[in-house]
């Protein structure tokens, strides 16, 4: 059995699903189901012997004990973390609970599960840290991209957060021997994704009629991953991955902002046109910029590719494609997840923008 923190969030979800298509080794699922944790996500396993869910923290000591005592997981995927920059400038503390302190708990109750371990499982287990590109900070147009060997300069309260939970993760390497493994990853799209990040947003908002709010002038540039490339790359880290190193994964895709919303509006426009005939493109707002926006994000995957022999499958165009597709075939969904809190959050961050 694998164990599976964050399990029932965007790309926690996308992961189980997958894994549990290609492999009958069973998933301990702890998520502690927050407004982007979502068992909707995981309806298609209800009934699933393989899929064991509990909700609870990764703070939660005791659960924790219990847990890895009874089940006895043979690896940990941590993907447990508050994610969103935007809300992390409106209320940084709970990025600081879940992504720093959170961090630390989770990885003090492995430890000492791990310590305990004796033989083939003690030296077969692996902690796999889950985090982003955003630790790295912000490049110019002409820097060449993230590779593991830059420092970490991040420059939000999100950012912030994720790199001091790397920071503890390699250091409970050094220090306690914990066999770890870390990837850093691009911006993720795909199904499942909850609609405040940009993808979701603009296709949920242009398929309402609402203003497509794009940042400042647009032109903020990120590397993009669809999320099952993302999942396979991570069933590839934990499979053959050397301890203590870290993997960039990126899909090879850096656009500007407004060329994604472009795409999108492009994409609806052949997909499912408007009645009055008129572009979805119409609809693009330029508001106000976010405080301390990094500019350019871009991964170099070079790593990965040349020691684990992964790349991405998907180009954006197909990516995209495929994902726009699947707003457009699960409505329900996104009408669930847009919950009045959801509502009241849009309404926090783009007023007076």
């Amino acid at each position: 059995m694998i164990l599976v923190t964050g399990g029932a969030g965007f790309i926690g979800a996308n992961f189980v699903l997958d894994w549990l298509a290609q492999s009958d080794e069973p998933v301990l699922n702890l998520d502690k189901l927050t407004y982007a944790g979502n068992l909707e996500n995981l309806a298609s396993l209800e009934g699933d012997a393989r899929h064991v869910f509990v909700q609870g923290d990764i703070g939660d000591a005791p659960l924790l004990e219990r847990l890895l005592a009874q089940h006895q997981p043979r690896a940990l995927i941590n993907f447990a973390a508050e994610s969103h920059v935007d809300r992390s400038i409106h209320g940084p503390e709970d990025f600081i609970q879940t992504n720093v302190v959170g961090t630390m708990r989770l990885l003090q109750s492995v430890r000492a599960y791990w310590q305990a371990l004796t033989g083939a499982q003690r030296a077969e287990f692996r902690f796999l840290h889950v985090s982003t590109d955003e630790v790295y900070g912000s490049l110019s147009p002409t820097d060449p991209a993230f590779t593991e060997n830059n420092k970490l300069e991040p420059n939000s309260p999100y950012s912030a957060s994720k790199a001091a939970s790397d920071h503890l993760v390699r250091a409970w390497l050094h220090t306690y021997g914990l066999p770890v493994l870390t990837t850093n990853c691009s911006n993720n799209y795909g199904p499942l994704h909850f609609p405040e990040k940009l993808i979701p947003l603009i296709i949920v908002n242009a398929l309402a009629g609402k203003s497509l709010p794009v940042y400042g002038d647009g032109l903020q540039v990120r590397d993009w991953l669809y999320v099952k490339d993302h999942c396979s790359a991570i069933r590839r880290v934990l499979a053959a991955g050397r301890v203590g190193e870290i993997y960039n994964v990126g899909g090879w895709n850096e656009k500007p902002n407004i060329e994604i919303v472009k795409t999108i509006c492009a994409l609806l426009d052949e997909l499912r046109p408007k009645g009055d005939g008129s572009s979805y493109q119409t609809q693009i707002t330029y508001v106000q910029d976010r405080p301390g926006h990094d500019r350019r994000y871009a991964i170099d995957a070079s790593k990965i590719e040349r020691e684990l022999g992964w790349k991405p499958a998907e180009t954006f165009a197909t990516g995209i494609r495929k994902t726009v597709q699947w707003y457009l075939d699960n409505q329900d969904w996104v009408t669930h997840v847009q919950s009045g809190a959801y509502r009241d959050w849009v309404q926090t961050n783009y007023a007076g923008r």
